[in-house]
């Protein structure tokens, strides 16, 4: 029998303000978290994680926001990816999921936010808040095998 190797988990989690500045802060915590796990400024990963989360804390400030309440960013770096997760605790209508987000019109000014996520996403979903109410968006970005070998880096793949 053969054994596989555990995987290893690494996970990040931080409550932020519904504010721009709590978006723009989930940006910038992130960028420092894959940094911190190996994964190198400008890379292509960190470049995409880094569009993903600013597009979900952008939409959880401007369509999930309850006064008084914060949203959560979560990133975990499991084997093979990075999975970006975004919690509100609004409840009401669940966004699109995966291949029901329509382009915005040409000329309109918001509505691009999960577009983009389809776009740049490998894999992405969305879920009941555990517990209610609220939703998580889901967003997995696959992580390439050479970023193991950055200094410091755990095992993704």
């Amino acid at each position: 029998m053969t054994t596989q190797p555990p995987a290893t988990v690494h996970t990040f989690t931080q409550r932020l303000s519904p504010t721009p500045r709590g978006a723009r802060l989930a940006r910038h915590l992130a960028l420092n978290q894959l940094h911190a796990w190996g994964i190198p400024h400008d890379s292509d990963t960190s470049d995409t994680v880094a569009a993903i989360v600013a597009e979900l804390a952008a939409n959880a400030v401007t369509h999930g926001r309850v006064p008084g309440r914060d949203f959560e960013l979560r990133l975990s770096l499991v084997t093979g990816s990075v999975r970006i997760e975004v919690t509100d605790t609004r409840s009401g209508p669940r966004p699109p999921g995966p291949g029901a987000v329509r382009q915005p019109e040409a000329l309109a000014d918001s509505g691009r936010g999960l577009v983009i996520v389809e776009a740049l996403a490998d894999r992405w979903e969305v879920l009941d808040r555990e517990p209610p109410p609220g939703k998580t968006i889901r967003a997995e970005v696959d992580v390439p095998p050479w970023s193991a070998h950055f200094h410091g880096a755990p095992s993704v793949r």
